[in-house]
């Protein structure tokens, strides 16, 4: 958690940029993205020296070579701590001149540092921006991983600001619910085909070293967290280098963070390659057949994005892998013979897990458009039992536009600090989703009109559309109405008359 200064000191930042013309929040989190990556080299450097000047030997890893770069300048100027001593003038000139154009070489050298910086360029001519900005970011402690992280966080917040930007974030808590529904073990291997600013990827990381410690002390495990484990792909450069930049600062050293347009790609390379997938795609209407991997058109032979990439995520799952997904409410009961095709997939070919119904107002301000968490198993031989449904009524934050947080920060989010009363339950689900995921076997009990129960797949089968929205089977409790005549009304009225004018004489008596 940011304490009050740093929140401060970023929006300082935030503020340095805008006064200084850089006002598209887009724009600010990719320059900051790359002072943030000029500053991590400088420090994986600086902490290999370290090292070095302790025990003795050679540096594993050199990022800054020693002598001259092509155009003369010595190496020793590009990096952060010698640099952001100059004169503001001659920084501008080191960093426009020399050190964009060293990332752009580690870009195309392939270095697992510079894969994203292929294009990086400094998007501004202001010295005085640029000295004040690498000024209050040098201020910024950032020692350990979680500060960075967070640090990188809330700056990612900010792209909130941006309008349409916003899509491309999807809110945390969620995140947060669905990464514990799905509980990551250390020897999965997570994908996210949409990957935006790789939150999901984010999340799964913290959770892993979160409850498997022990992971990070084992050199074969430390090695596929670092390596092997994450996987996201986006066709945004710009959404490429800030999820790259995200999951180095959350301290994975090597995530596969590649640029594919997800559903226009064959995927024949990394097919059944994952064990987990977290998502949650744009979905932008309808694509041309043409423009289609043919591998998802021979799961589902549809235009609709949102089916490809249902069709997508059992393409890239292996056996026995999991995934829960965000989709908008369509796909559950669309009458179309895809939207049929593919919900008879989840239920017949595959185990449906469980549909957890989102509230309208959850991704406001930027869409309205009702959606749902689904969650399944990839088996190719059926095996859907029961499944469950959950009508998520609140989030923890107001459903229109403001997202007004309505309880404390500890109250907030699947796993608060202090245990939730009936009264504030009302207003946050998210403890309450994960508390009766994790105990499922009790939810069988539950009556169709309570906020959570379970549907045999039997039922979803003889519907014959396999309707999976959560109102086809909830049942609504109604007051049992009494109906009187007219005459036993006004005799009830004539009791009740009576009654309170007894209770005023004996009033008077007691006064008099």
């Amino acid at each position: 958690m940011l304490t009050g200064p740093i929140r401060s000191q970023i929006d300082q930042i935030w503020n340095a940029f805008w006064s200084g013309g850089v006002s598209n929040p887009l724009s600010v989190i990719e320059q900051l993205t790359f002072l943030m990556f000029i500053k991590r080299l400088d420090d994986i450097q600086t902490a290999e020296e370290a090292k070095v000047e302790m025990l003795g030997g050679t540096l594993d890893r050199r990022i800054f070579p020693e002598g001259s770069d092509p155009k003369g300048e010595a190496y020793g100027n590009l990096r952060w701590s010698r640099f952001k001593n100059f004169e503001a003038r001659e920084m501008m000139r080191i960093v426009d001149e020399h050190v964009f154009p060293f990332l752009r070489d580690l870009g195309e050298s392939g270095s697992s540092y510079g894969t994203h910086m292929k294009d990086a360029r400094l998007g501004f001519s202001n010295p005085n921006l640029l000295a004040k900005v690498v000024q209050l970011l040098d201020d910024i402690p950032m020692d350990d991983r979680d500060t960075k992280g967070d640090v990188y966080e809330y700056m990612l917040g900010k792209i909130a600001s941006a309008g349409t930007n916003g899509q491309f974030r999807t809110p945390r808590h969620i995140i947060a619910l669905m990464v514990n529904l799905m509980a990551p073990t250390p020897t999965d291997t997570i994908c996210d085909p949409a990957a935006g600013t790789c939150g999901f990827l984010v999340a799964a990381g913290e959770y892993l070293r979160d409850t498997h410690p022990q992971m990070m002390r084992n050199a074969e495990s430390r090695a596929h967290f670092h390596n092997g484990m994450f996987h996201g792909f986006d066709f945004d450069s710009t959404m490429l280098r800030i999820g790259a930049m995200n999951m180095t600062l959350h301290g994975v050293d090597n995530p596969d963070i590649t640029y594919r347009d997800s559903l226009a790609e064959e995927h024949n390379a990394d097919a059944g390659a994952y064990s987990l997938i977290l998502a949650n795609p744009p979905f932008a209407g309808s694509l041309d057949y043409d423009t289609t991997a043919k591998d998802l058109l021979k799961i589902v032979k549809t235009k609709k994005t949102e089916l490809l990439f249902i069709a997508l995520f059992l393409r890239l799952m292996r056996t026995g892998g999991r995934a829960a997904v965000v989709v908008p409410d369509g796909v559950l009961f669309g009458s179309s013979g895809a939207h049929k095709d593919i919900r008879r997939m989840l239920v017949e070919d595959h185990k449906l897990d469980a549909i957890i119904k989102l509230p309208s107002g959850v991704f406001r301000p930027y869409a309205g458009v009702s959606c749902a968490i689904v969650i399944f198993t990839k088996t190719g031989v059926g095996g859907t039992g029961d499944v469950w449904f959950y009508d998520m009524t609140a989030d923890g934050q107001s459903l229109d536009d403001k997202r007004t947080p309505l309880l404390d920060d500890t109250k907030l989010g699947p796993t608060p600090v202090e245990q939730l009363t009936d009264e504030e339950h009302a207003k946050n689900n998210l403890p309450d989703i994960l508390a009766r995921w994790q105990a499922l076997g009790a939810e069988a009990a539950r009556p169709r009109t309570a906020q959570s129960f379970m549907v045999p797949a039997s039922e979803i089968i003889a519907s014959g559309t396999w309707d999976l929205s959560l109102n086809r089977y909830k049942e609504i409790e109604h007051a049992e109405v009494i109906h009187q005549s007219p005459a036993e009304i006004i005799a009830e009225l004539r009791e009740l008359e009576a009654e309170i004018t007894q209770g005023l004489d004996r009033l008077e008596g007691m006064l008099g």
